[in-house]
């Protein structure tokens, strides 16, 4: 049987027992691992591997020995309770096997958990098998982000319900646009973080555990360039220098940012239409400065500006022998002086 999005979200809130079999497949193999995490541990409990109720089999190992998984199925457990039979990476050459094992399944033995990647929709297929089978159900799982109510669940279930409104309007940002193994390691963190505070969890919070941009190392030289403060760039660029990181990555995060200052100036949906469509997402405190920078700035010093930073990266990259570090810090203060005369 295929499952539609509402019944795919509602057999993973509340698994029906009664199933043989349930098919996750996508072609985002983190996304349909979260899933299949969070049924399995919906349906035998954060203790049920250590009570032997999860067998794992793997797909080469089922198609070297198809009598493994019939066998898993039907065995009783020790402890009683929901057994699981997880199968993970099957594909096409699984069908057979599997199909040969639901034929002998019988209500009280496990439930086989499948986990896919891209499948297609041959007769011989193993998404067929299961999408026509009256006890199996098939879930796909695409790359859209989730709802705003998925992300509530996932906040709900980490115990993270007392949110300010700002917070919970981060939090669905990130949700939405983060890779969903980052999220998920993010609301984790979020949980441990503010376990046992009283009051709401606050856009702060979200902050000092939200996951670091990779040129965090260059931010405070960047936001100095984008603030205008350029008697403070000069000791801030010699310190970068001093920890090793180069002109040519400096320019190129100031590339970065002062592109993203201009297609919020310049975005006729205005600055938030253009700050939506950011990858990794601005938000919270970091938002809030990225706004009070952009006010100081007009569309043509902005522009002035990027040509500043083409021009010295064009510099920089080229084989004549040049002062780097002193060209950085003269275009870095140029184009500051710009922000102070706009």
């Amino acid at each position: 049987m295929k499952a539609d999005a509402r019944s795919a979200a509602r057999f993973f809130e509340k698994p029906d027992l009664s199933r043989a079999a349930v098919l996750i497949y996508g072609q985002d193999a983190m996304r349909v691992a979260l899933k299949r995490q969070a049924l399995v541990a919906r349906l035998i409990g954060s203790e049920g591997e250590a009570e032997m109720r999860l067998t794992r089999l793997s797909a080469s190992a089922v198609r070297a020995d198809p009598a493994t998984l019939a066998d898993s199925l039907a065995a009783q457990g020790f402890f009683g309770g929901q057994r699981v039979v997880l199968l993970e990476d099957a594909n096409d050459a699984s069908a057979k096997p599997i199909e040969s094992a639901l034929q002998g399944w019988r209500q009280g033995d496990a439930m086989l958990v499948i986990t896919a990647g891209k499948l297609g929709t041959g007769a011989k297929g193993l998404r067929k098998l299961i999408e026509s089978h009256q006890a199996a159900l098939a879930i796909a799982i695409y790359d859209d982000p989730p709802s705003a109510e998925e992300i509530d669940r996932q906040l709900a279930a980490a115990d993270i319900a007392n949110l300010a409104n700002a917070a919970r309007q981060d939090l669905h940002v990130l949700g939405s646009s983060l890779d969903p193994g980052d999220f998920a390691q993010l609301v984790e963190k979020l949980s441990l973080y503010t376990r046992g505070q009283a009051e709401p969890v606050s856009v702060a919070d979200i902050a000092a555990v939200a996951p670091v941009s990779t040129e965090a190392q260059s931010d405070a030289a960047i936001e100095l360039l984008a603030a205008g403060k350029a008697a403070e760039l000069a000791p801030q660029l010699t310190r970068l220098d001093a920890q090793g990181i180069s002109p040519v990555s400096l320019v190129l995060a100031a590339q970065r940012y002062f592109r993203l200052l201009h297609a919020a100036a310049t975005h006729s949906g205005g600055p938030d239409a253009a700050l939506a469509s950011v990858r990794p997402p601005v938000f919270g405190p970091r938002r809030n400065r990225f706004m009070g920078y952009l006010r100081g700035w007009h569309p043509e010093r902005l522009e002035a500006a990027l040509k500043t930073l083409t021009d010295t990266d064009l510099a920089l990259r080229s084989s004549r022998p040049i002062p780097a570090h002193a060209m950085l810090e003269r275009a870095f203060v140029r184009i500051a002086m710009l922000r102070q005369n706009s």
